[in-house]
């Protein structure tokens, strides 16, 4: 997926389309507002990651609104592979989160404080 500097039309808090089954799912993250505009890089953990490989997916924090009209920022990775993943700030943070995702389901985390 592209960042909102790579297309400034991305992510800008409407809705997001998931193309989910089988063994892909998608991962909502919420996050502080403090992240807004960061980076969330998306890292596999089978077979341990690849600290210095710099093209895994990545999307940014942006505010969304909730139907009762509470901000909430996230970060949505709509078409993830089933499996284990670390969240990390891109380009370089240490891994801060890690979710297991579930094909066919949309999995929720929070980022730590």
């Amino acid at each position: 997926m592209m960042s909102t500097a790579e297309n400034p039309h991305a992510g800008q808090g409407s809705s997001v389309l998931l193309d989910i089954g089988d063994d892909v799912g998608a991962l909502v993250v919420t996050l502080p507002a403090e992240l807004e505009g960061a980076e969330i890089e998306l890292v596999p953990t089978r077979g341990g990651h690849q600290p210095n490989h710099h093209h895994w997916p990545h999307v940014a924090v942006v505010p969304r609104r909730a139907p009762d009209g509470a901000v909430i920022h996230s970060a949505v990775f709509y078409e993830v592979p089933c499996g284990d993943h670390g969240l990390r700030l891109r380009p370089d943070g240490p891994i801060r989160l890690t979710a297991r995702v579930t094909g066919g389901e949309v999995t929720h985390c929070a980022w730590p404080r």
